[in-house]
């Protein structure tokens, strides 16, 4: 639950926020953010309005429920809510997100969420298998580095509080994988249909330079240009074109259920 003095506390102005009112110029735009951090969705409205984008793709909706929204209810959050049956999958508040699209109310809408059955298949046969013939342009059939599959296998560890079992580690970093190349093809797909430019709205660890979105562009369409804005809440390693970072939004401990277990 996020309590509303953090919320507040929150509000503060994050250092390097700046950059929202000015985005970087690239072709595609990745916005990272912490998922339930008001903060982070204000400065991804912000820098909407600033870039102006032919089109947003977003992590949360899969293509299908993206044609839901239309010309007629695209202004109105409540029924937005309900037709893109936003709580009922798990996200936090569609009030944080709905400025996003009023920023920009003539970009189309891309859904470049990946269906269960895909990411069942990459945790089983591995990224490459469940992308498909495209697998191979996205540099989804070459082995991870050593070095970079430890450390992304101990990062999905961490996320999920040092409880799961670590014969599954591989077959998480390969459903990221998954995800990341499915977020830069939709990504080139809507550069490609609307011609303009775009913005990816998706979690901050997507939008890491050496190993998310912008690599798997790279990879199928290297004269594309991307800037990868990370909003993080702490210190972090991760490479970014740029780091903002905000304050925390108090939770409760996503831990403690496996604590009590």
């Amino acid at each position: 639950m996020i309590r509303a003095a953090a919320v507040l506390a929150a509000l503060a102005a994050p250092a390097g926020a700046d950059v929202f009112d000015s985005p970087p110029a690239a072709d595609v735009v990745i916005l990272g953010e912490v998922h339930d951090n008001p903060v982070h969705h204000a400065n991804q409205a912000r820098a909407v309005a600033a870039i102006r984008p032919s089109a947003i793709v977003f992590e949360m909706l899969t293509p299908e429920l993206a044609a839901r929204i239309t010309p007629e209810n695209r202004h109105d959050p409540e029924e937005l809510a309900t037709i893109l049956e936003w709580s009922a999958r798990g996200w936090p508040d569609f009030s944080m997100y709905h400025p996003i699209l009023a920023a920009a109310p003539g970009a189309a809408v891309y859904g470049a969420a990946v269906p269960r059955g895909d990411i069942r298949t990459a945790m089983t046969e591995g990224a490459a298998a469940a992308f498909g013939s495209d697998a191979t342009a996205f540099g989804l059939d070459r082995d991870i580095d050593p070095a970079q599959r430890a450390v992304r296998e101990a990062g999905q560890m961490a996320a999920h509080c040092d409880a799961l079992p670590e014969h599954m580690l591989p077959g998480m970093v390969e459903a990221q994988r998954l995800r990341d190349a499915s977020f830069a093809s939709a990504a080139l797909r809507a550069l490609d249909e609307t011609g303009g430019r775009v913005v990816v709205i998706a979690g901050t660890g997507h939008a890491r330079t050496d190993w998310g979105i912008p690599f798997h562009i790279a990879f199928a369409a290297p004269d594309v240009t991307v800037a990868a804005i990370g909003q993080t809440e702490g210190p972090s390693s991760a490479p970014f074109t740029r780091t903002v970072r905000t304050g925390a939004v108090e939770r409760d401990d996503p831990c403690a259920a496996f604590r009590r277990g």
